[in-house]
């Protein structure tokens, strides 16, 4: 099918080739693409862009979206076949992440709960996996107790962005007054904009006016980076970004 004048396979023969130069492949296959359009592009695509595709991050989220899609229990249902046939604490931890990444958390606290047995019940997975539970079923109390236990066992992890943050909002789901403080050690833990927008949502929800104006200043900095993310990141952020838009949006100016 011609468009403009220019044969379909003179397109994606373009395509591929612009895809050659910023991958900085060898430049014998500009010349494979131009002089033989239709079959240098199947070549092409099947020798590097296929391969290259797969190892990528949007590979990745893409590959695990449609297997949630088509099958979504599948990791649930491996790995609790696992549990049956060997009921190790490492196979109770994976069907317990695989219970909580698929939104059943109470369940998950259980095979968290038997899995923490003997010299297992300080191991730092099991007490985060258990603490991540927790806090989904808005058991906040018991996720600040499973994390203080963490912290006290494996103190670095105090500084890692996963843990840190959930301390912070476990504390702000508490009203506690250690809140602002576990904030300010999750924001600099991490370089994504999860932080910055939680507390800035925790921020703009307190009395102080100062409070309102740093909360904002930290969602005009989501918006204002997002700027010059690359694709990925602002795929990544994305929820972020919108949240940091819609607050910053209605926050009176100043």
């Amino acid at each position: 099918m011609p468009y403009f004048g220019i044969g379909l396979h003179v397109i994606v023969a373009i395509y591929f080739a612009v895809h050659a130069v910023r991958h900085r492949q060898n430049i014998y296959w500009l010349f494979v693409l131009f002089a033989f359009p239709m079959l240098g592009s199947l070549v092409y695509f099947f020798a590097v862009y296929l391969p290259s595709w797969r190892q990528s991050r949007g590979a990745y989220v893409a590959t695990r979206a449609i297997t949630q899609f088509v099958d979504p229990n599948r990791a649930v249902r491996e790995s609790r076949a696992e549990v049956d046939r060997a009921p190790t604490v490492a196979n109770r931890m994976r069907l317990g992440n695989a219970l909580l990444e698929a939104g059943n958390p109470q369940d998950a606290i259980e095979q968290f709960q038997m899995a923490a047995n003997g010299p297992f019940a300080n191991d730092p997975a099991l007490l985060l996996g258990l603490a991540r539970a927790q806090f989904e079923l808005a058991r906040y109390a018991d996720a600040e107790a499973a994390l203080t236990l963490l912290f006290t066992h494996h103190p670095h992890l105090r500084q890692q962005a996963q843990p840190s943050l959930l301390y912070a909002r476990t504390l702000a789901a508490l009203g506690a007054v250690g809140a602002r403080a576990a904030f300010e050690v999750a924001l600099a833990c991490a370089s994504d904009a999860a932080p910055r927008c939680l507390f800035a949502d925790w921020l703009a929800a307190q009395p102080s006016e100062a409070d309102r104006k740093r909360a904002a200043a930290l969602y005009e900095d989501i918006l204002q980076d997002g700027k010059h993310w690359p694709r990925h990141a602002r795929a990544h952020n994305r929820e972020w970004l919108q949240r940091a838009q819609s607050a910053r949006a209605s926050m009176p100016a100043h």
